[in-house]
């Protein structure tokens, strides 16, 4: 059992008690011997206390000492960490559907092999996650605004159709945009639920240009997603020798790793790469453990209260089996 506190530690003072017990157990032992050794006849005593003599008759005491400090311990509230499942949360997944993702160096090609793991993501997040989706190539568009319904993110995934030029920034902008929207309405006491963009793109940004510190550029966006609080988990989705053939004219599409990692970096998010199919399944569900569960702080005390109230138990009819009698 992994503890990481106590709610109430002031219980443990019981456990002076415990050690008083023990005190007074070891005297009581002592005096117990002297007044035995008053006995004339030493033979005739070994003989008939012969079978209650040795560590066995201890066995009772110290089990009933041992409950003592279990269930001291289970007063104490222990606390532990557990994994347990968001019950609010807002992920939109952004999707890079320009038409590098039609290159066959990861099979049969990028946008397809996207498309499931993207949608075992979404079967398998718990619950209590709202997702959407963003389609981004020339220009982006919020395909499926945050909810909790699986059904239509997995529609919208399902469907994806390729376009031409690639607008990162617009698609973390339309992804900011349709966060703070559902924030506003579902935002309580608490504040609204946290939120995260999961960017998948495999190629470099060229609209509305290729700098992407324009007012509309990827790493425009990603400051302003870090002054919202909402951190990119970028994903940079192909490989070095990626191509696509457009109207007869075969063209290398090289994923942008540097700039994927620099989104993040930017954002506060993390940065993964994906050479492949497999691996970006492992992405997935690695981000899936993130976002869908958190590590919070739980009360403990139930094993501890059985294993107490188990030793008092073996205690007690160890007393019966060995003395006959309850300690």
């Amino acid at each position: 059992m992994s503890l990481t506190g106590f709610t109430s530690p002031e219980w443990f003072l019981l456990l002076l008690v415990a050690a008083l017990l023990v005190v007074g157990y070891v005297l009581a032992q002592r005096s117990r011997r002297r007044r035995t050794l008053r006995f004339a006849n030493l033979d005739l005593l070994e003989r008939v206390g012969a079978s209650k003599q040795g560590l066995v008759r201890h066995v009772p005491a110290a089990l009933l000492i041992v409950s003592l400090i279990l269930l001291t311990t289970a007063l104490a509230g222990p606390t532990a960490e557990q994994r347990v499942p968001r019950n609010r949360a807002t992920v939109m997944l952004v999707m890079d559907v320009s038409l590098s993702m039609e290159a066959a160096d990861i099979e049969p090609n990028r946008l397809v092999a996207a498309q499931r793991s993207a949608t075992s993501f979404v079967k398998g997040m718990t619950p209590g996650v709202n997702i959407g989706v963003v389609s981004f190539a020339g220009t982006a568009s919020v395909l499926v605004p945050p909810t909790t319904d699986r059904k239509a993110p997995i529609e919208a995934i399902q469907n994806l159709e390729l376009a031409e030029s690639t607008a990162t920034g617009e698609g973390i902008f339309a992804a900011l945009q349709s966060i703070e929207s559902f924030s506003a309405v579902v935002g309580g006491p608490s504040g609204p639920p946290p939120a995260r963009i999961v960017l998948m793109a495999d190629g470099k940004q060229v609209a509305p240009t290729e700098n992407m510190n324009d007012p509309r550029g990827a790493f425009t966006a990603a400051r302003a997603a870090k002054d919202a609080g909402v951190p990119i988990s970028t994903i940079a989705f192909g490989t070095s020798h990626g191509t696509v053939e457009i109207e007869g004219r075969t063209y290398p599409v090289e994923v942008d790793d540097v700039a994927m990692e620099q989104i993040a970096d930017i954002s506060g998010g993390q940065y993964y790469k994906a050479e492949s199919g497999g691996q970006l399944n492992e992405v997935y569900e690695d981000l899936g453990e993130q976002i869908g569960y958190e590590i919070k702080k739980a009360d403990a005390s139930k094993p501890w209260l059985a294993l107490g109230t188990l030793a008092l138990i073996a205690g007690a009819g160890s007393a019966l089996f060995i003395g006959q009698r309850l300690p």
